[in-house]
């Protein structure tokens, strides 16, 4: 099972702190950092770095020769999916076979209006995924590749260089809610699944579940099909300190420490024992990848309480 470390450019990053979580994570057992694709925080969010996924991507793998970065996920409206295949493909060669592809159907309505794009609804947005899964993938292994959808059309299409890996990175196919819908598509047509941000493992065993039953409705091997899983993240030193910190988050998020409470039993905070039985109750579900999210402010700190206290324990 590999760790990664998820990254959200919209809450503010410059790419020197960005370049450091880097470093930290790979000192610390980690091996990919993945970013979230966004255009900004909220209608506000004037004073925020919010620098490009991609263009950090490739600064980095350039940077650090054994880190892989990854996709948590890109939204497929923002791009092309020819596009987005040449540019996956790019920065697959330069960083020498390094990428983690997720895509998803996209659900920041606020991005879309503000930057200029149509929102369809959910329904559309998941026929447009299924189509660019195709195009993608097509551009990624044949010399001249076609496509006639309802929403894309490709003709021809001419695509080099392809990507290091082979036959093509993973597509991972994004969930931050764990339908059918989206659960059916990945079985059908993705390399595997990533669900994220809350689920027990519980819920991801009934995900996984059915994910085992859509591969079999469609033909394919469940077993081919890979698992990962993104979760909320906080290692903390005692039952104690958890608790402060569940009465300190609830009074500034204004919400009810009973309500916060419910969000953190869906998440993975608590001692690194804790920490470490949840994520072996991930592992037995053949989860291959976990994506960490931390505290924004407190990635380094987290990352190193990840190596020294809870790797060990794995």
């Amino acid at each position: 099972m590999e760790f990664g470390v998820q990254i959200e450019p919209q809450f503010g990053f410059e790419y020197e702190d960005i370049s450091k979580i880097g470093k930290n994570a790979l000192e610390n057992g980690f091996n990919t950092l993945w970013f979230s694709d966004h255009f900004m925080l909220d209608a506000d969010a004037t004073d925020k770095v919010l620098l490009d996924p991609w263009l950090v991507m490739t600064a980095i793998v350039r940077e650090f020769k054994e880190l892989k970065v990854g996709s948590l996920v890109f939204c497929n409206s923002y791009r092309n999916p020819a596009l987005h295949a040449k540019m996956a493909a790019t920065l697959d060669v330069l960083s020498g076979g390094r990428l983690e592809f997720g895509i998803g159907a996209g659900w920041k309505r606020l991005d879309y209006k503000a930057y200029g794009y149509d929102f369809p609804d959910f329904p559309t947005r998941a026929e447009q995924l299924i189509e660019a899964i195709q195009i993608i993938r097509g551009a990624w292994t044949e010399n001249k590749y076609s496509f006639s959808g309802k929403h894309y059309t490709v003709e021809n299409l001419v695509s080099f260089p392809k990507p290091i890996q082979k036959p093509h990175p993973k597509i991972w196919v994004g969930s931050n809610m764990g339908g059918p819908r989206m659960i059916e598509l990945a079985a059908r047509y993705g390399d595997g699944i990533n669900v994220a941000w809350g689920f027990t493992p519980t819920q991801t065993q009934d995900i996984f579940n059915q994910l085992h039953d859509f591969a079999e409705k469609h033909g394919r091997k469940p077993e081919s099909i890979g698992k990962s899983v993104g979760c909320w993240s906080r290692i903390l030193k005692s039952d104690s300190e958890m608790e402060e910190k569940i009465k300190s988050g609830a009074k500034s998020r204004g919400v009810s420490e009973d309500a916060y409470r419910k969000r953190v039993k869906t998440s993975l905070w608590g001692t690194p024992e804790i920490v470490a039985e949840r994520l072996s109750q991930y592992r037995e579900q053949g989860v291959s990848h976990i994506i960490l999210m931390f505290p924004y402010g407190e990635k380094r700190e987290q990352i190193a309480l990840f190596g020294e206290k809870v790797l060990p324990l794995l």
